[in-house]
């Protein structure tokens, strides 16, 4: 796949960042003191890329926008508490970063977090200068809406057909086909590979390390 591809839109939550049991702990903790019971594992996950409120209405259906606003501050509070740094990353993930962007690939991240939020993890695990543009679920769409898409390819002046999307989620790669760009999914977060399968990616990779070799020729 060497030089298939100009720019790489990563994920952030399960793609990149070893944070999917701490989200799922934090939208149960949310459910349980709001009295709206403990979801089950796999459903908390099935919401993670979703913006948090569309997240927390969709796994608490039929709230009403009381609760749906504490749902959402008790989550926030809770994800708040842990201190994430570059050892969240998994494995490898910074260096392979750094090897792509001198390579010459335009990196990015699509990311359901809130720019608050995404900018706390940019400066803990030190990545923010690695990323060109970064694009959050409170600027813009939703996923699976591709607008954050469409919006870093503009501001990348790259091509559709140049343009390579990296996600654990079936979100991410609903999106990816919304916004008619390829995709790469990985099955270390949200969903495994025999979900993901179904959104037609070009690859299904273990760990996002993988991606290196892959990109390297």
């Amino acid at each position: 796949m060497k030089n298939r591809f100009d720019l790489i839109i990563f994920d952030w939550d399960g793609t990149l960042v070893d944070s999917i049991d701490w989200i799922v702990h934090c939208l149960q903790t949310a459910g349980e003191q709001c009295g709206c019971g403990i979801p089950e594992a796999q459903a908390a996950k099935d919401v993670i890329g979703l913006c948090i409120s569309n997240a927390c209405s969709t796994l608490f259906p039929g709230v009403d926008e009381t609760t749906l606003m504490r749902l959402v501050a008790c989550y926030q509070q809770t994800y708040a508490s842990w201190q994430a740094g570059r050892g969240d990353l998994f494995p490898g993930v910074y260096e392979m970063l750094l090897e792509l962007k001198q390579s010459g690939y335009q990196l990015a991240v699509a990311t359901g977090k809130t720019r608050t939020g995404l900018q706390k993890a940019l400066q803990a695990t030190a990545t923010e200068d690695l990323f060109c543009i970064t694009r959050c679920a409170d600027e813009t769409a939703s996923k699976p809406d591709p607008r954050m898409v469409h919006e870093i390819i503009r501001h990348t002046q790259a091509a559709n057909e140049r343009t390579l999307l990296v996600g654990d989620s079936t979100h991410d790669l609903q999106m990816a086909l919304n916004a008619q760009i390829s995709s790469i999914a990985v099955s270390c977060g949200a969903h495994p590979e025999q979900v993901l399968q179904h959104y037609k990616p070009l690859l299904c990779l273990r760990q996002p390390t993988e991606l290196l070799n892959i990109m390297r020729g």
